[in-house]
C-alpha cells in the first residue's frame, strides 16, 4: 500500500470511529492491566463477563492479593488458561505493591518485567492508560496489516515495526484500536465483509467476496 493510500485508509477508519475505545471493561489502569493479562487467548466479551463481578470487589493490587489465588481462580474459571492467569495476576499485584507503590508503571520495561505481561499487553496498557502511541499487534491487527498490504510482515515484531514506520503520526494514537475493530467486525478471518468495507478500494486483498 502506497503512502497516500495509507493516509486515506486511516482517514476513513477515523471517520467511521472518531474516538475508538478498547472493549475490555475497566475502571482504572490496574484493572486494565489485569483485564489485558486475562484476555490472552480469550475473547474480550468472555473476559468482561468474568471481570464485572470481580472488579466490583477488586480495584487495587492490595485488594487482589487479599482476594487471594483460590477465589481469583474460581472467579475467572470461564476464561482459558485460568489457573496460570490467576497465578500471574496475584504475582504481578504483589510486585506492583513491592516495586511500584501499587501503581501501574508507564514504562515498557517495567511492565514487561511483570508476570504474564508481554510486549502486546504492555503496548495496550501504555496506549489506553497513558496515551502513548503504541501499537499492539494481536491476531486481528496482524491479519489486517498483511491482508490489506498496509504493513506486511512474517512476525508480530515485523508488523509492529512496519506499522509504526508507515502510519502517519497524526493517526498513531488510535491506530491499533482502528485496526483491531476493523479486523474484528469487517476484515474477519474467515468471511471478510469486503462489500461493507470503507477501505476496500485501497486494499491489496485479491480474493474479495462480491
Amino acid at each position: 500500500m502506497q503512502k497516500a493510500d495509507i493516509a486515506r485508509f486511516f482517514e476513513r477508519l477515523a471517520a467511521a470511529r472518531p474516538e475508538p475505545v478498547g472493549e475490555l471493561e475497566h475502571g482504572n489502569p490496574y484493572q486494565l492491566l489485569v483485564a489485558v493479562v486475562l484476555s490472552a487467548q480469550a475473547t474480550d466479551a468472555g473476559v468482561n463477563k468474568a471481570t464485572r463481578p470481580l472488579f466490583a470487589q477488586v480495584r487495587t493490587p492490595e485488594a487482589m492479593v487479599a482476594f487471594g489465588p483460590d477465589r481469583l481462580t474460581e472467579a475467572i474459571r470461564t476464561i482459558g488458561l485460568y489457573r496460570t492467569k490467576a497465578r500471574n495476576v496475584i504475582a504481578l499485584s504483589q510486585l506492583l505493591i513491592e516495586r511500584h507503590g501499587s501503581a501501574v508503571p508507564a514504562d515498557r520495561a517495567a511492565l514487561e518485567a511483570l508476570p504474564g505481561v508481554g510486549r502486546k499487553t504492555a503496548n495496550v496498557v501504555l496506549n489506553i492508560a497513558f496515551g502513548q502511541p503504541t501499537i499492539a499487534v494481536d491476531t486481528h491487527v496482524f491479519r489486517v496489516a498483511n491482508r490489506t498490504g498496509l504493513a506486511p510482515g512474517k512476525t508480530v515484531e515485523a508488523v509492529e515495526a512496519a506499522l509504526e514506520r508507515r502510519i502517519p503520526e497524526r493517526f498513531l494514537h488510535h491506530a491499533h484500536h482502528w485496526l483491531i475493530l476493523h479486523g474484528r467486525y469487517i476484515c474477519k478471518a474467515r468471511s471478510p465483509a469486503c462489500p461493507a468495507c470503507p477501505v476496500s478500494d485501497l486494499c491489496d486483498y485479491t480474493a474479495k467476496p462480491q
